[in-house]
């Protein structure tokens, strides 16, 4: 039950919530960051046309195989192969056994630095949850950034090559940035979503919102009252980001429809 002497207890402890507000943001922004990173690399090499086995299509004669092993075989993207069980291993797995496969074994044995961020994020628990957190963003990013790149007129890359651009200019000048307006407002969610999940990596000790939870638990045995606390910021935080991307969201549509 909700007590006012509960409140009164938690509110004793607001520093906690505010050093995990400012972790939480921060696990946030860089997973965003380096998720897209990822996203983008991912995307690309799932749109990539790398088939090192293409010649064995043709028989010996000259004619097209059209189906068989070597049929099969000749149109082998390794490239998109990888990418593509990544991103399908990645989403089909739940984040909290992706996290500790990252924290208990892929950094295990790596000796981090211990220095502290702001003062009270410990960095060798911090990384690590950054890393996790980025691997499932991206994962989730790089389909949004293939759909936006999908969503370009073909006519479009057919006029590059007739002006003599490369594969790589034509991406870099002409289908991203046309791309990247079509994707902002999903990418934009999934950083609401980050804000969210990042409760999960209280888990491995990380300072979050979650971790001021637990911890005015064990000094209070109150649970109640941190936990509608921990609401509210998370709602302070999400509810006017959502908001803010609802109103770009509109102001681009609208220069979509002059």
């Amino acid at each position: 039950m909700f007590t006012a002497a509960g409140f009164e207890k938690t509110f004793a402890y607001i520093e906690l919530f505010k050093q995990g507000l400012v972790c939480t943001i921060s696990l946030s922004v860089l997973t965003v960051l380096f998720g897209f990173i990822l996203a983008l690399i991912l995307a690309v090499m799932r749109l990539s046309d790398v088939c090192p086995f293409r010649y064995l299509a043709l028989t010996r004669d000259g004619h097209l195989r059209e189906q068989g092993f070597l049929a099969t075989l000749s149109r082998f993207n390794p490239i998109r192969f990888i990418a593509t069980v990544y991103v399908e291993v990645f989403r089909a797995t739940p984040m909290l056994v992706q996290l500790f496969i990252i924290y208990y074994v892929v950094f295990d044995g790596v000796d981090l630095p211990s220095f502290k961020l702001f003062g009270f994020i410990r960095f060798d628990r911090f990384l690590p949850g950054v890393v996790a957190l980025a691997l499932n963003s991206g994962a989730y990013l790089s389909e949004i950034i293939r759909a936006g790149i999908q969503s370009i007129d073909g006519g479009q890359t057919e006029a590059a090559r007739s002006l003599g651009l490369s594969q790589m200019q034509n991406m870099r000048f002409i289908i991203l940035p046309q791309a990247i307006k079509n994707i902002l407002p999903p990418i934009a969610n999934e950083f609401v979503t980050i804000i969210k999940e990042s409760s999960i990596c209280y888990t491995i000790g990380v300072q979050e919102i979650m971790y001021a939870v637990t911890s005015i638990k064990g000094a209070t045995y109150r649970i109640a009252e941190p936990l509608v606390i921990a609401t509210l910021v998370y709602f302070c935080l999400t509810f006017p980001t959502s908001k803010i991307i609802a109103y770009f969201e509109r102001r681009m549509s609208r220069g979509d429809k002059r």
